[in-house]
C-alpha cells in the first residue's frame, strides 16, 4: 500500500513536469544550476588530482627534488627577489659531496635545462628542452629507452657528444628508419644519437616529449656550470624516504655552513609536496564552488516552495475529494513532499547531464583533465532532493491541514 501511494505520488509528480514544461523548467533553475556547478567543479578537482598523480609529479613514490627556489601556489615577486639574493645556486662540488656522505640515497643525478634549437637534415626546432643529466637521471624519473641505449658514466667523464631524443623527434625526423647513430645540430654543434626515449605524452597539452639529453659534463662544457643546476635524487627506499630528504637537507646545509637558527637556501620538493600544494587550491575553489551551490541551492528551493504552494491552492479541490474518500493528512502530506523531492531531483538530474556535456567537452578541446566521479552525481542528485523535501515541508503540511468540507466548497 505504501509503495502504490509512492509510486503514485511520483507519477503525479512526473505528469506536472510534462504538462507544464517551462514553468517546470524555471522553477527547477536554481536546482539547475547548482548541481551543474557542484559536478563541474568535481570533475575538474578529481581529474586533476588524478592527472598530477599520474603526469605532474613523475618522480616516484621515493624520488625528490633539490633545487635553488621553487613556489607552490600563489607566486610572490618579493619573495622571489629575496630568494635570489640569499639563494645561491647550486654547483657541481656540492654535488660531489652529497653523492660522496649520502647513505639513505639510492641515487642522485644532476639535472639542468635551457631552451635552443636542434636540426636535422635542415630541418630546424626552436624552443626545445635541452637537458644536461647524470646517467643515473634515467632511473630517478623513470626514462624508458626505446631504441639504442641512455647515457653512462663513460659518456660523462669523457664528455662526449651524444644525445637521447626525446620521441617527438623521432617521429618527426627517423619515423620508418633507426635515429641511432644519426647526427644532429644542437645548438649548432654536432651530436650522435645513441638513443631515443619512449613517448611519455604531454602535460596540459605541452609535450614532454620536445627534449634532446645530452651527458651533464657535456652540458657543462658546452655551456658552463655556473647556473640552473638542480639535484634529481632517490630514496635507498620507501620506507627511508623522509630520512632520505632529511640526510640531503642536513648534507647541504652543512657543506654551506649554514647555523642552526638559519633557515635553508635551497627548496627540497617531492611529488608529495605538489599534491599537497594542489590540495590548498583546491580547498580554496571547493569553498568558493560550495557558496555559489549554496545560494543557488537556497534559490531554487524558495521558488520549488512557492510553485508548490501554487500547486496546492490549484488542487484544494482534489484534495477535499481524497480527505472525503478516506485519506489521512500523513497521506496528504507524504504526497506532497514526494512531488517537490521528484521535481527537484528531475532538476538535479538535468544537471547531472549538462555537467556531463561540459566535463566531455572541456577534455576533447582542452588540455585541461576533467573527470567525473559516480560520488558528485550521487551526491548532487541527493542534495536537490534532499533541497526539495526540506522547502517541500510547508507547502505539504498546509496542503495536509485543509477542511475537506471547505476545499470542497472552492471553485476551480
Amino acid at each position: 500500500m505504501v509503495n502504490q501511494r509512492f509510486r503514485e505520488a511520483v507519477w503525479v509528480a512526473l505528469a506536472s513536469l510534462r504538462t507544464s514544461k517551462l514553468r517546470s523548467f524555471l522553477t527547477l533553475l536554481g536546482i539547475i544550476l547548482a548541481t551543474t556547478t557542484l559536478i563541474a567543479v568535481m570533475s575538474l578537482i578529481h581529474g586533476m588530482d588524478v592527472y598530477i598523480a599520474e603526469k605532474v609529479s613523475d618522480m616516484g613514490a621515493d624520488g625528490f627534488r633539490v633545487e635553488r627556489m621553487a613556489f607552490f601556489g600563489d607566486f610572490d615577486p618579493k619573495k622571489y627577489l629575496e630568494f635570489l639574493r640569499k639563494n645561491p645556486e647550486l654547483r657541481r662540488d656540492e654535488y660531489e659531496f652529497i653523492k660522496s656522505k649520502a647513505t639513505m640515497v639510492k641515487e642522485i643525478a644532476i639535472y639542468v635545462e635551457r631552451m635552443g634549437p636542434v636540426v636535422a637534415d635542415g630541418d630546424r626546432v626552436d624552443g626545445v628542452a635541452i637537458q644536461g643529466v647524470s646517467a643515473s637521471y634515467a632511473a630517478i624519473e623513470d626514462t624508458q629507452i626505446e631504441s639504442g641505449r641512455y647515457i653512462s658514466e663513460v659518456d660523462d667523464q669523457r664528455h662526449l657528444m651524444v644525445v637521447v631524443l626525446g620521441h617527438d623527434f623521432k617521429d618527426r625526423w627517423f619515423p620508418n628508419v633507426d635515429a641511432v647513430g644519426k647526427v644532429v645540430q644542437v645548438d649548432g654543434r654536432p651530436y650522435e644519437v645513441i638513443g631515443v626515449a619512449k613517448a611519455k605524452g604531454s602535460v596540459f597539452g605541452m609535450s614532454r616529449d620536445n627534449f634532446v639529453a645530452m651527458p651533464a659534463e657535456t652540458y657543462f662544457k658546452s655551456y658552463g656550470a655556473r647556473k640552473g643546476i638542480s639535484y634529481a635524487v632517490m630514496a635507498a627506499g620507501h620506507d627511508k624516504f623522509q630520512q632520505a630528504q632529511e640526510e640531503v637537507r642536513v648534507l647541504i646545509r652543512s657543506y654551506r655552513r649554514l647555523l642552526p637558527g638559519q633557515e635553508d637556501n635551497f627548496a627540497v620538493f617531492s611529488s608529495e609536496t605538489i599534491a599537497n600544494a594542489w590540495n590548498q587550491m583546491t580547498a580554496a575553489i571547493a569553498a568558493t564552488a560550495i557558496g555559489v551551490v549554496s545560494v543557488f541551492m537556497v534559490v531554487g528551493g524558495v521558488v520549488i516552495m512557492n510553485i508548490m504552494l501554487a500547486v496546492v491552492s490549484e488542487r484544494t479541490q482534489e484534495i477535499g475529494i481524497r480527505k472525503s474518500l478516506g485519506a489521512r493528512r500523513s497521506d496528504i502530506l507524504n504526497q506532497f513532499l514526494v512531488e517537490s523531492s521528484v521535481l527537484a531531483a528531475s532538476g538535479g538530474l538535468f544537471g547531472v547531464g549538462i555537467a556531463w556535456v561540459f566535463a566531455v567537452a572541456i577534455r576533447n578541446l582542452t588540455p585541461v583533465p576533467m573527470e567525473m566521479p559516480m560520488m558528485s552525481v550521487a551526491l548532487g542528485v541527493g542534495l536537490s532532493m534532499t533541497v526539495g523535501l526540506f522547502f517541500g515541508i510547508y507547502p505539504a503540511r498546509r496542503a495536509s491541514k485543509l477542511d475537506p468540507i471547505e476545499a470542497l466548497r472552492v471553485e476551480r
